[in-house]
């Protein structure tokens, strides 16, 4: 339970620090604070802005600072991917060019954020539980 938190966090980090590198995220020119009007996608694909990237950061340290118990790190994966289905059913009802996508997210997103919390809350539930809270 605390090794899948541990990576979890680690990935959110990587992604959203990979968020910040021109090249990796193109259109970074364009990249905004917080706007559906930010142009800049990470790989090309996942429409990031600095929100949207100190998001996964924050997600990242959440992740990494939970993996101390494994009952922080189930709620760590649950809520977090909670979260993250919450955020894919937001991305699907908001008009993606309106004010309301501030984050903002694209199509691309909404399905990644889905897999994600799908991911995560299958992981808090479906690993077993240690004998030893603290494992």
């Amino acid at each position: 339970m605390r090794r899948a938190a541990l990576l979890v966090g680690v990935a959110f980090l990587l992604i959203g620090a990979l968020g910040f590198v021109p090249g990796i995220t193109t259109g970074y020119d364009s990249l905004a604070f917080a706007s559906h009007e930010s142009d800049a996608r990470l790989l090309g694909l996942f429409q990031v802005s600095v929100l949207h990237n100190l998001v996964h950061l924050l997600f990242g340290v959440a992740g990494v600072v939970s993996a101390r118990t494994a009952a922080n790190a189930r709620s760590y994966l649950v809520v977090g991917g909670l979260i993250y289905l919450a955020l894919s059913v937001y991305g699907v009802i908001i008009d993606l060019d309106s004010a309301a996508n501030f984050v903002p997210v694209n199509t691309a997103d909404n399905w990644l954020h889905f897999g994600l919390g799908i991911g995560m809350v299958a992981l808090g539930l479906g690993l077993p539980r240690p004998a030893d809270a603290d494992t």
